[in-house]
């Protein structure tokens, strides 16, 4: 970077900051501005609940007008259902139509769960234990009539769609005609069985109502699991074997967390420092493990082998469906889509998934063996559940030991300092020092080249003035060798050190905003750890930097402002490569603006973090003092050290290599 560059970008910058400040409103403005931001929120919030609400009351009246309502349909080359417009009849299930439109609410411990009988689906599923960042009901499953749907054609050919039946309903054996409202102790546990009967082979018989398909929930007292088993009971002469039984499954996701208020509408959805980012499709075959959709964008993909599960996953929490068979047989089609038509604020993203079922058609009692995880992304919850699910949780990268620290070491002592009841900002700083306990051996080796070379810029500066020219790169590259032999460092032996600690610091930058254990935990002045903390809202958005000012930032800018003079005061660097300088020291403000908007445990990582490395940094260039350095390098020099050594392979090639640019370089200036 040539000093036109450099002055040029600060101009920018300066242009910039003027532009800034020469549109800012004036304090009546502002005043203004909030009161009418706050009534516009307010009526927006006031009209999505209102909205919400008449959803609700209506479903039961919209779903009614669906039972007149099937499915065309086409078949793919593999023999699979693809469903494409509506139909007139649910073919040889049409004796279900007089069957009432029933709500069963069952509540245990930890959640309310809302199924309905048409279609016997899960319509709602409510944590009990969790709020949203604005202290609505939190909602893993949002209401959709059509959420869940199993596709298939009866023996008659017609094309049957659960989704559109309305079955019977019975619990815990006993039928029940009309609403439910189920509470089951710890301990205990319900069965809410939807069946849907066939017709009688003949006008006049009765329906024979050991006959049925049916679809059994099995709800615990204390559990985020639901077992669900499809029944296939006596109805084999009824149901189709070709085209093969498919399942849809939908859930459209809203947000739970705090965000940009200044991002509206689908801007919102696409501001990537929102939930948006960690939130994404996991799915798993049967041989492999899990895979994922890409993070915090609209994704589609097609899987031709079994899948044992299926995952939509949130920042913080997980709604999943799983096989405890053999698996679905394939998935035609994941997707995580935005839906650009939703004006609602609070909208995130849909999520679906077609998947293909196995059927026996000789059984005469066929079941799937299936089940459902509604709940928190906590890592001890879902490793105990041996499916592989805590895999869906950032904890950095799958080589180089990262998930393995994480998993294995980081996450224990977590879990350990959580037992003592410390506030969460204390546990941080806690985990803080003692990663930095183990990372010290690693960078001590960096940190003490460092302040030896500080010692050695005379001498450094003289091989500089000695060696002017670029084409005596290599004899400064020997005399520099030479010297830094004499003190008793290796340049190399610093690099490898600072990037074996890379891996652990991504893991942390993924892993603290996305623990459930720091959301809506407070620290100090901040109300949620797991989000960026705010003491100023601006009340116009800069690009890349938000809406606010979040005060942990501010401290962890500052901080690495200082590291990063005081590591420039040791680096030799500065004076031969002046780009070099200017982009170490403008890091700190690109920082600034990148991590505003991310949570305020990773600002607290960072900032103990480099406050424990400038005094790791203080403390060895406390012990390593000039005149240590002068007396190595004469015991050094009367020892005889300092004549050449047997050169490794790697140097020799680098020689070589240097040698040959150097040649060019003069065959080129002759021409």
């Amino acid at each position: 970077m040539d000093k036109k560059s450099i002055i040029g970008l600060v101009l920018i910058f300066l242009i910039f900051l003027g532009y800034m400040f020469w549109i800012k409103p004036s304090d009546e403005e502002l005043a203004e501005r909030r009161r009418q931001d706050s009534i516009a929120y307010m009526e927006r919030y006031r009209a999505d609940s209102i909205a919400m609400a008449e959803a609700r009351r209506a479903h039961e009246q919209d779903s009614l007008l669906q039972l007149s309502m099937g499915v065309d349909s086409v078949v793919d080359s593999a023999g699979n259902l693809i469903v494409t417009a509506p139909q007139r009849n649910l073919g040889q299930f049409s004796v279900n139509n007089s069957n009432p439109v029933v709500n069963v609410h069952v509540s245990n411990a930890v959640m309310n769960m809302r199924l309905n009988s048409l279609g016997a689906s899960v319509q709602s599923v409510v944590l009990n234990d969790y709020k949203t960042f604005d202290s609505a009901d939190l909602e893993i499953i949002t209401p959709n009539a059509n959420n869940m749907d199993i596709v298939f054609v009866d023996a008659g050919n017609d094309v049957v769609n659960t989704k559109l039946l309305p079955f019977a309903v019975f619990v815990d054996g006993k039928e029940q005609g009309e609403n439910a409202d189920i509470e089951v102790n710890e301990g205990d546990s319900v069965t809410i069985s939807f069946r849907a009967y066939v017709m009688p082979n003949d006008s006049v018989s009765a329906i024979d109502k050991d006959a049925y398909l049916e679809f059994c929930y099995v709800v615990w007292g204390d559990k985020y699991e639901v077992d669900f088993d499809v029944n296939f009971h006596h109805i084999q002469k009824n149901v189709s074997v070709t085209p093969n039984l498919t399942l849809s499954w939908q859930n459209t996701l809203n947000r739970q967390e705090q965000y940009d208020r200044s991002q509206k509408g689908r801007n919102a959805s696409r501001n990537k420092d929102s939930e948006r980012f960690y939130t994404t499709l996991y799915y798993k075959n049967i041989e492999d493990n899990p895979d994922n959709l890409r993070d915090g964008r609209d994704d589609e993909k097609q899987i031709t082998t079994p899948l044992e599960w299926v995952a939509y996953k949130q920042q913080f929490f997980c709604a999943i469906l799983m096989s405890d068979g053999d698996g679905f047989r394939n998935a035609q089609r994941l997707a995580v889509t935005t839906d650009k038509g939703n004006k609602n604020d609070n909208y995130l993203c849909s999520m679906s998934s077609t998947l293909g079922l196995d059927y026996d058609a000789t059984s005469d009692d066929y079941k799937l063996d299936m089940g459902f995880y509604f709940g928190p992304n906590k890592y001890r919850e879902l490793r105990d559940m041996h499916r592989g699910f805590e895999r869906t949780l950032p904890l950095g990268w799958g080589f180089f030991l990262t998930q393995w620290f994480c998993r294995f070491v980081f996450i224990p002592v977590f879990n350990f300092l959580e037992g003592f009841g410390w506030n969460y900002g204390i546990i941080i700083i806690v985990l803080t020092i003692l990663l930095r306990i183990i990372i010290t051996p690693l960078t001590w080796s960096s940190y003490k080249t460092g302040a030896v070379m500080r010692h050695l810029q005379p001498e450094m500066e003289a091989i500089n003035k000695k060696f002017p020219k670029q084409e005596q790169a290599m004899q400064k590259q020997q005399a520099m060798t030479a010297l830094q032999r004499k003190a008793g460092i290796n340049p190399m032996a610093g690099c490898l050190p600072m990037l074996i600690q890379l891996p652990i610091l991504y893991a942390m930058f993924r892993f603290y905003p996305a623990s459930i254990e720091l959301r809506q935990k407070s620290f100090l002045w901040c109300d949620d750890l797991s989000t960026y903390d705010s003491i100023v809202n601006l009340p116009f958005n800069i690009p890349v930097y938000g809406d606010h000012v979040s005060l942990f930032c501010l401290l962890m800018f500052a901080m690495q402002f200082v590291y990063t003079i005081y590591t420039m005061k040791q680096q030799q660097s500065q004076a031969s490569m002046p780009g070099m300088k200017f982009m170490m020291y403008f890091m700190p403000f690109m920082m600034l603006f990148i991590f505003n908007s991310q949570s305020a445990a990773l600002n607290i990582y960072y900032f103990f973090n480099l406050l424990l490395s400038i005094a790791t940094m203080f403390i060895i260039r406390g012990v390593t003092t000039e005149e240590k350095v002068r007396a190595r390098m004469a015991k050094a020099e009367a020892a005889g050290k300092d004549k050449p050594q047997k050169k490794s392979k790697f140097q020799q090639r680098l020689e070589e290599m240097q040698k040959q640019a150097e040649a060019m370089q003069k065959q080129q200036q002759r021409r």
